[in-house]
């Protein structure tokens, strides 16, 4: 009998966690249009997953044997099995989305909202679309005729192509292939003129399509098909080692080459004749390790995430109103508040406001002497970084250390360097060889004759955007226990070569995998002695395995376990003899899990709370600047172990994890429903009362 694996390979963890979103698509209690939202993300899911994870594995493909081995022991897997596993998972997981998709088109039906084609337009309609496509689409085409070129034409990463086959019913015209780009700075969804209370609207892809015989006007075809493909490529950075460019420029030239990258998946329309898509694959030298992968009439999901709401409210979540926090009054001194108690801001529950609004207040504090701050992603139009231009232009000494190899934010990051340094803010650029990932805020301020450090530590970035979406938590303190390391953390970018103690921050890459190890190991210990002993451990993944063999140790030392994972878990709960004290769920809800909250019991002797930047992967562990930091106050701890417990009481929205990945829901009968998210909503919003 064959021996069962201790550890859940990592991509097809993540393709299970990408299966609960696209649940969300399925569930009929949510708003249609939420549904319709989901499957964008689930599609923008994949495109990601295929860009970073599948890249790595087809690269570990390319090193030679000795080399292959250690790889192997990485994935768990031969890479070529482990792409044989990814495909076969992908195409189930297009079955059940398309499943879903049709289905969600007919309840839209039901709503009096139709998604029509080409073929189904009225004389109304079909007028209003050859207008449209004249004056806003066709000025933007892009159209190549396969026969004129030598090389078949490169495809971008992220577009989307029609690739059209022209016929004529004359016997003299021959059959040609036509390339067209679908233009991606054009809305993907044209709405057209009601009729007798129904709405239409039909797809940038259909409005090409029945508009293919003026595209073609010059020439003798008179029946057209066309159909979609769209290519992905490896996302990843090569930095090349040129010594005489600066950082800066590597990283740019490094990003204009990635929509070179090479191919990682090939998805094309299942329907297309079998000669044009052997041509297509033959031109363009792919083969069975490229993914290719059968999907349906469209690509591009992603753009479903912008699906038009028709005015419709009962058709979308209620609106959202993010609360103030109770202790953060208007046109009071925040820095005051702060002075007296620590606070947790939790995002969306709270406003992101408060955060901006206290670098606003230290910008034109005239006591607040130095503002630092690390930045990995930050919004389009960033009040944030609006807050600490301000604040160098008020004299304040502003230090950014910004992270340019944030992936797909590259860019962004490098614009905002430039124009934060017109201003006279210091921007560094982190450490060669560690992203810096740690979300820190310091601000030091004259109080009397003394500096007092103030510190924000984050869970997620100081993004106003994702701070709509994303569930995270912020700690703002004037501890010295914590803030006078947050100082040590910014002294160390300034001096990488002297190495710093921490008592009370765990700071990734020197200190975080021992400290927490000897957390679990004291457990253990407790465990042993007869003591209480447990840990809850919420994440977004759990890959890393040191740590993994460690949880299975305490859990079969008799430790008991309860890990919330909202994405990638490679540990295998509740297996017998292997973690039977271990227990996992995975929420999938309105907001994206991603706050890092870890609990130790300690012989219940003031139990060990911890918020991170980091999840329990190599990465975070290993090769990245991360801090986990304590939170001391018994209120604010109280906090978050509310909002643990609501999680895992969550009977809605939770899905068990197992070895199987079968994503089974937590249905209690007989039991209340029990939405955490809700719920941890309900419970700030009655402290905001009773204060």
């Amino acid at each position: 009998m064959a021996k069962k694996k201790k550890i859940i390979n990592r991509e097809v963890s993540w393709l299970s966690f990408n299966h609960r979103v696209l649940q969300e698509a399925a569930d009929k209690s949510l708003p249609l249009l939420e549904r319709i939202r989901f499957l964008g993300i689930f599609s923008n899911n994949l495109d990601e997953f295929f860009k970073v994870r599948v890249a790595t594995v087809k690269r570990m493909m390319d090193y030679d044997r000795n080399v292959s081995r250690d790889m192997r022991k990485m994935i768990g897997d031969k890479p070529k099995n482990v792409l044989k596993q990814i495909q076969k998972r992908v195409i189930e997981l297009q079955a059940q989305f398309q499943l879903i998709y049709q289905c969600i088109i007919k309840e839209l039906e039901e709503e009096n909202i139709y998604i029509i084609n080409e073929k189904q337009l009225n004389r109304t309609h079909a007028a209003f679309v050859k207008n449209y496509f004249e004056e806003e689409v066709r000025p933007l085409l892009s159209v190549i005729m396969l026969h004129n070129v030598e090389d078949f034409p490169y495809l971008k990463d992220k577009a989307i192509y029609l690739a059209t086959k022209l016929t004529g019913s004359d016997p003299g015209v021959e059959t040609e292939y036509a390339l067209i780009e679908v233009p991606g700075n054009v809305p993907r969804f044209l709405l057209l003129p009601s009729e007798k209370g129904r709405r239409y609207l039909i797809i940038l892809d259909d409005v090409i399509r029945f508009c293919l015989k003026d595209v073609f006007t010059i020439f003798h075809f008179d029946r057209f098909e066309a159909y979609t493909i769209k290519i992905t490529r490896d996302a990843e950075l090569d930095v090349d080692n040129d010594l005489s460019q600066s950082f800066i420029e590597k990283i740019s030239k490094s990003v204009s080459r990635r929509n070179k990258g090479q191919p990682v998946r090939f998805v094309y329309d299942r329907n297309i004749p079998g000669d044009m898509v052997n041509y297509i694959i033959r031109e363009m030298d792919l083969d069975d390790d490229d993914n290719l992968i059968p999907g349906g009439r469209y690509h591009n999901f992603r753009d479903f995430m912008e699906f038009p709401d028709f005015g419709l409210p009962h058709l979308v979540y209620p609106p959202h109103k993010p609360l103030q926090h109770w202790r953060i009054k208007p046109n009071n001194s925040i820095f005051e508040v702060i002075r007296k108690n620590d606070l947790l801001l939790h995002y969306p529950y709270q406003k992101f406001m408060n955060l901006i609004d206290w670098l606003r207040e230290a910008a034109i504090d005239p006591r607040v002497v130095s503002v630092k701050i690390t930045l990995y992603r930050v919004a389009r139009n960033s009040k944030v970084i609006n807050a600490l231009i301000n604040a160098a232009r008020n004299g304040k000494q502003v230090t950014v250390i910004i992270e340019l190899q944030a992936r797909f934010d590259e860019k962004a990051n490098i614009y905002w360097s430039r124009k934060m340094e017109e201003v006279g803010v210091r921007v560094l650029f982190g450490i060669r060889g560690l992203k810096v990932h740690c979300k820190l805020i310091l601000i030091s301020r004259r109080e009397g004759r003394a500096i007092v450090s103030y510190a924000g530590v984050s869970t997620g970035n100081f993004h106003e955007g994702n701070a709509r979406i994303y569930s995270d938590t912020t700690l703002l303190t004037c501890d010295k226990r914590i803030a006078s390391e947050v100082q040590k953390v910014f002294n160390f970018f300034d001096n990488t070569f002297k190495n710093f103690t921490y008592k009370s921050l765990l700071l990734s890459p020197n200190y975080a995998r021992r400290r927490l190890l000897n957390l679990i190991e004291n457990e253990i210990r407790n465990r042993e002695l007869g003591r209480d002993a447990w840990i809850i451990i919420k994440t977004n993944s759990l890959v890393d395995k040191d740590m993994i063999n460690k949880l299975y140790q305490a859990g079969n030392a008799g430790v008991r376990i309860r890990l919330i994972v909202r994405g990638v878990c490679s540990l295998i709960p509740g297996e017998p003899g292997l973690s039977e004290n271990i227990e996992a769920i995975s929420i999938v809800d309105a907001f994206l899990e991603h706050s890092r909250i870890f609990v130790f019991c300690n012989n219940n002797n003031k139990n060990l709370y911890f918020i991170s930047s980091a999840d329990w992967m190599s990465r975070n562990l290993d090769h990245r600047i991360e801090v986990t930091c304590p939170v001391y106050d018994p209120d604010l701890q109280d906090e978050l172990r509310t909002q643990l417990e609501l999680q895992w009481s969550d009977n809605v929205k939770v899905r068990l994890l197992n070895r199987e990945q079968d994503n089974r829901y937590r249905k209690e009968d007989g039991t209340p429903p029990v939405r955490s998210q809700a719920e941890f909503y309900k419970y700030l919003k009655s402290k905001s009362r009773c204060k």
